[in-house]
């Protein structure tokens, strides 16, 4: 049983099946969508409808993530010190339900019921909804990821979470009414897949990873650090699909500045610090009007204003504090593990 919340936020409750579903909007009339036989289907999903669905059944659309930024979540989820784990308030702010309210002692992300959103399924909101990851509806009614690789690869290999874990997800696109050539091609143009490897170079989707394990990912070191420049030199929420990968590429670009360039600067709290700081720098002094990548400029893709001290300082508090940045706590768990 499949489960999904419509986009007048009602829960409906729809059988998955082997012999076909209804086909969805064949605006484009190249075929009608039907299930297949060893995956559930959700041809009939319209654009706005959360879905509730195993991590398992969806598919990545890019071939790697940063791994930095997921040894943050597992830090956090591991050796946290929040008063609640914080794999719940993630669970619920990735599901549209702004963040964890309560969880009982024995909570575990495999059973919704152990834990409380400070929403309930049905009483999203549109600010509740910006927060939601998102998906598209392929060929045979497969979900394909548009936004929320990090997300969903963090609960992945998290103990309580792995591919039978169930999240919501926001439909953004129907495409399972086209043949594969033109759902890749309707993907890459509407930002919502991304066909470089981690060294930046084309790939086939034939040559995506199957599902988002670690063992299945590559790690982009260039996405990865990037994570931590959010919100001191860059924002993300007006920014285009994959503006990270884009200012991944302004980055790569200049591992010839001692200032800007990743090897030697990623082992060490202080060390780490101070290349995020020159990152965010040297983005905050492009200029809202330079061209970064893409056809995107700076202010295009985010980069903010002026430096944030403010979050730099967060950003810079050791594990040892009550409440540890964010990098402090990617470093303890690569220390850890």
């Amino acid at each position: 049983m499949k489960r999904i919340i419509g986009s007048a936020l009602a829960i409906m409750a729809i059988a998955g099946s082997s012999a076909g579903v209804a086909a969805a909007d064949n605006t484009n009339g190249n075929f009608p969508c039907h299930a297949s036989r060893k995956a559930v289907s959700f041809c009939d999903a319209k654009v706005g409808d959360i879905v509730d669905v195993a991590i398992g059944d969806v598919k990545p659309t890019q071939p790697s993530v940063g791994f930095d930024e997921i040894d943050y979540k597992l830090g956090r989820y591991t050796m946290g010190k929040d008063a609640i784990n914080k794999k719940f308030d993630d669970w619920c702010a990735d599901s549209g339900l702004v963040g964890v309210a309560s969880a009982q002692p024995n909570a575990t992300l495999r059973d919704a019921k152990t834990f409380t959103c400070q929403l309930q399924p049905g009483g999203e909101t549109a600010a509740s909804l910006n927060d939601i990851k998102t998906v598209v509806v392929g060929p045979h009614g497969k979900l394909y990821m548009a936004d929320g690789h990090h997300a969903l690869s963090s609960f992945w290999e998290t103990a309580d979470g792995g591919p039978g874990m169930h999240i919501r997800l926001k439909v953004v696109g129907n495409l399972s009414n086209l043949n594969k050539s033109a759902f890749w091609d309707t993907m890459v143009q509407k930002n919502w897949a991304w066909l470089y490897d981690n060294n930046d170079k084309p790939i086939k989707p034939h040559q995506l990873p199957r599902t988002f394990s670690l063992k299945d990912m590559r790690n982009d070191q260039f996405r990865g650090m990037l994570y931590f420049a959010k919100d001191v030199g860059y924002a993300t929420d007006n920014a285009p699909g994959f503006d990270e990968f884009y200012w991944g590429r302004w980055l790569r670009a200049h591992q010839n500045d001692p200032n800007l360039t990743l090897a030697g600067h990623m082992g060490d709290l202080q060390s780490y610090l101070t290349l995020t700081k020159n990152v965010s720098q040297a983005m905050v002094a492009l200029g809202a009007n330079t061209q970064v990548n893409g056809g995107y400029t700076a202010g295009q893709l985010g980069a903010l204003p002026a430096f944030s001290d403010k979050e730099f300082a967060k950003l810079s508090k050791p594990y040892s504090d009550p409440k540890p940045g964010k990098l402090a706590y990617t470093l303890a768990y690569k220390a850890a593990h």
